[in-house]
């Protein structure tokens, strides 16, 4: 099988050896997400087994889930369990609950800690008399599946085939959800093309995971395999795949996928309709989600809070206020008070868009709303204070409220001390954080970071760094950001360069951001030919700079007087119909207003709104004070401005200044 070259190196031993190298990455970096929860289920169980749950009836037995569940529960022997519990899955008409299966997921972590592998139980399993078949392993692969065991999952498999059992789509299938799970992705492709008779489940999983994973082209194949099979994709499925469409911008795809749900008989859900307004809201296109609202109405589909959440966000995101905050009038007085969620979009974007005072009044009126605030509130109120650099305000907010920490909360705070100056407090929260058993993620790691660089400590925050990316290659872009970023500010560039050069050489992923910071790197070390030499590579890779990459890099190299890099910055610029400020426009026209062609291009620009009237002028007048070329700024002036040709651009000058 393709997927065993790399199987092993989800096994523990060597996951020890990480853990004492970067204590504070968990043994369980690929659990699954499901907890086993045998504590709450094994009182159930109890209260379940009452004497109406006899187990004799007519002379013969009659199992329960009742029975299984608390028999498992009070076995004195976990290998007895567990061949009790194969016994029962054999006998007729019985089916295991998933009480049950959480049951045996502790009973089988326990025999394997002892066993130290499947062929140890099952040996064990054979010196009590059971007869191993393959069914004995399908059910080792379920627990195990269901438990996140995913090395002990491959072992199964492989010790099913050393048996001479041949797995069936069953065994494929949980082998390729796992090898989804763990990151393998084209060795989970491998078994999904290999696997000779695929069934819903097959197809079901591989549809989750490239949803996840935002993977258009193969969500698209699997569907029509799916299809050419005779399957269906369940509505569930339908939801899955029609949300990441919207939030991948592919509406065209999305309407398609509409098209197909309501041929399949499946009416247009609530659901739907705000899936559909939040893929529109997400192309900074509220207004199709207003119209969108206005059709599900007619159709007598009522809107619930998670559409006017949605709605609401693509609102205020685009800057249209009134029509937000009527809609949230409307939704009020149409009965359908705002919950939780809504206030922490609303403080969230209220911040984001400067509106400080006002994100601060809507936590306010939670109180009237009878609501508690959660971390996710709490985070948000930390992200206004930081935006609006008021650090003074958390201890004033954070005053009798009572919030469970958890990661996004400290995740939070490591952000905001900083932000505010006080990156030992940073580290500090870092370490409580592991002390609570916090699972870092990606957000920690740029705290930690941060906090390291902002307290001057270099070498730690290179360490860490490394350690990060040896144990964690697939890392957001914004660690390797960061790190350059802070090296640069300590006056480490030579530092910083050689670490972006060595993530380049080892393609871990960067993005528009990550290339930025390193220009400025070489461009502060004088080395101006390496920082267009980057720029070009970041543009053959597809990376497009927005309008404040774009004032940022032409900033750079107007400083370094950089001519042939402002010419082509300003030709680039011109063609992706990107807006400049003023100050960039001003700094470039003093490189280059020499340049008729320049100019020319400038003047194309201010005619088609790229650049403003006031900015236009500002630039002339920015140009006259400099001696640039008058002669032809006077001939631009009378064909371009109409000013008549006796007014001197001394003149012009006096009157806009």
């Amino acid at each position: 099988m393709l997927w065993r070259y790399k199987w092993s190196l989800l096994h523990s031993p060597q996951r020890n050896q990480i853990l004492k190298g970067l204590p504070f990455l968990s043994i369980r970096l690929y659990s699954s997400p499901e907890v086993c929860p045998p504590a709450k289920s094994h009182e159930s169980c109890r209260e379940n087994l009452t004497p109406d749950h006899g187990i004799f009836q007519k002379d013969r037995i009659v199992l329960t889930p009742q029975i299984v569940g608390f028999t498992l529960l009070n076995c004195p022997s976990d290998l007895i369990a567990l061949s009790f519990f194969m016994w029962c899955g054999k006998q007729h008409n019985y089916f295991h609950d998933s009480q049950a299966f959480d049951c045996m997921v502790s009973i089988l972590t326990r025999l394997t800690k002892r066993c130290k592998t499947v062929r140890g139980i099952i040996q064990e399993l054979e010196s009590v008399g059971c007869v191993i078949k393959a069914q004995t392993f399908l059910l080792l692969l379920r627990i195990y599946w269901r438990g996140g065991l995913y090395a002990m999952v491959f072992e199964t498999y492989e010790e099913m085939e050393r048996f001479g059992f041949t797995p069936n789509t069953f065994a494929r299938n949980v082998i390729m959800d796992v090898l989804f799970r763990v990151g393998h992705v084209d060795i989970a492709l491998m078994v999904l093309k290999e696997t000779q008779f695929p069934n819903f489940l097959t197809f079901n999983i591989a549809l989750c995971n490239f949803c996840k994973l935002n993977d258009l082209s193969k969500i698209k194949n699997v569907i029509r395999r799916m299809l050419r099979e005779g399957y269906y994709p369940n509505i569930e499925t339908f939801h899955l795949i029609l949300s990441s469409f919207c939030k991948m911008g592919r509406m065209a795809e999305a309407y398609q996928l509409l098209g197909l749900i309501i041929t399949g008989g499946n009416s247009l859900s609530v659901n739907v309709w705000s899936i559909l307004i939040d893929g529109f809201c997400r192309l900074c296109k509220p207004s199709i989600g207003c119209d969108l609202m206005k059709k599900m109405l007619l159709v007598g589909c009522s809107p619930n809070v998670v559409t006017y959440t949605t709605l609401i966000k693509g609102l205020l995101a685009s800057k249209k206020f009134d029509v937000a905050f009527s809609l949230l009038n409307s939704m009020e007085s149409d009965g359908c008070p705002p919950d939780l969620v809504l206030y922490n979009v609303l403080i969230d974007c209220l911040s984001k868009i400067g509106r400080y005072d006002d994100a601060l009044d809507v936590f306010r009126c939670m109180s009237e709303s009878k609501l508690e605030p959660d971390s996710y509130t709490f985070s948000s109120l930390i992200s206004n204070i930081c935006l609006s650099r008021r650090f003074s305000l958390l201890p004033k907010i954070a005053s009798g409220l009572a919030v469970e920490a958890d990661l996004v909360l400290c995740n939070s705070l490591l952000n905001y001390f900083c932000k505010a100056g006080y990156p030992l407090l940073a580290v500090q929260l870092y370490d409580y954080m592991l002390d609570q058993d916090f699972i870092p993620d990606k957000y920690s790691f740029v705290g930690l970071i941060s906090g390291l660089c902002g307290a001057g400590r270099v070498e730690e925050a290179v360490n860490v760094y490394h350690g990060i990316v040896m144990y964690c290659p697939g890392i957001d872009a914004h660690v390797h950001t960061v790190i350059v970023d802070g090296l640069i500010r300590l006056g480490k560039c030579h530092k910083a360069i050689r670490l972006f050069r060595r993530a380049l050489t080892e393609k871990h992923p960067l993005d528009g951001v990550s290339y930025l910071v390193a220009m400025h790197g070489l461009l502060r070390r004088g080395r101006v030919t390496e920082a267009s030499n980057l720029y070009s590579q970041m543009r053959e890779l597809g990376y497009c700079p927005n309008a404040q990459m774009y004032n940022v890099i032409i900033s750079y190299f107007c400083k370094e007087r950089d001519v042939k890099m402002v010419r082509q910055l300003i030709q680039e610029i011109s063609e992706a119909g990107i807006k400049l400020n003023s100050k960039t426009l001003i700094k470039s026209a003093r490189l280059l207003f020499k340049s008729h062609s320049t100019l020319n291009k400038l003047v194309a620009m201010w005619n088609s709104g790229l650049i403003p009237d006031g900015a236009m002028n500002e630039l002339l007048v920015s140009c006259c004070l400099e001696k640039c070329n008058t002669n032809y700024l006077e001939g631009y002036l009378e064909d371009n401005l109409a000013v008549d040709s006796s007014n001197n651009l001394d003149d012009v000058a006096a009157s806009v200044g």
